[in-house]
């Protein structure tokens, strides 16, 4: 294990968790579907969770929590652009318009969220003693919940495009009403919404 990559890893993850707590923020106030908004609702508590989860790994493997690097300026960069996109969409596009700026938002931030916590994972079994053991008990409290924001986010992301497109949406989408928490089980529920179309 490269130890100083699994400290990057964790830095990028840090900065875009707090960068999530923004996009979540600025995309509520998107939202025009009441269910689209108590489920980010609960996106953004799980995603300050997910913060105070990073920070206690920080403190446990003794490592600075605030330290910068190139790659940790650049998630916070991408974050950046998320919320100006989301905030843009809020003052100059139609409201409908802004609900699926908001949704693409959240899909792309949920696909890094997923993947880091991905590598966290991967990271913990490759690793010994004090670092395994504080790494899995991190993954373990989230990975089942990034799973969920990322393919329930992206069900939505489609189904409202749907919407918009004049054609039949499921809403909520099968995603949600099925609680899709693989990849597989999001391709199931896609296919399930072709055919109820």
């Amino acid at each position: 294990m490269e130890h100083s990559q699994v400290k990057e890893l964790l830095l990028q993850s840090l900065e875009h968790e707090r960068g999530g707590i923004q996009v979540y923020e600025n995309a509520i106030k998107c939202a025009l579907n009441d269910d689209l908004k108590e489920e980010w609702g609960k996106y953004l508590e799980q995603t300050r969770n997910h913060e105070r989860i990073l920070l206690r790994v920080f403190k446990e493997l003794g490592l600075d929590a605030e330290e910068q690097s190139p790659g940790r300026g650049i998630v916070k960069q991408l974050g950046q652009a998320l919320v100006q996109a989301l905030q843009t969409a809020q003052k100059t596009a139609a409201p409908e318009a802004a609900e699926l700026v908001a949704c693409e938002c959240v899909v792309l931030a949920e696909t890094k969220d997923h993947a880091d916590w991905e590598l966290i994972s991967k990271a913990a079994e490759k690793s010994t003693g004090k670092q395994k053991a504080t790494l899995q008990s991190a993954a373990d409290e989230v990975e089942d919940q990034e799973d969920e924001h990322l393919y329930h986010s992206k069900g939505w992301c489609r189904e409202l495009w749907i919407q918009s497109l004049g054609m039949k949406a499921v809403l909520p989408p099968p995603e949600e009403r099925k609680h899709v928490t693989t990849a597989i089980g999001a391709a199931r529920a896609e296919q399930q919404s072709e055919k109820g179309r």
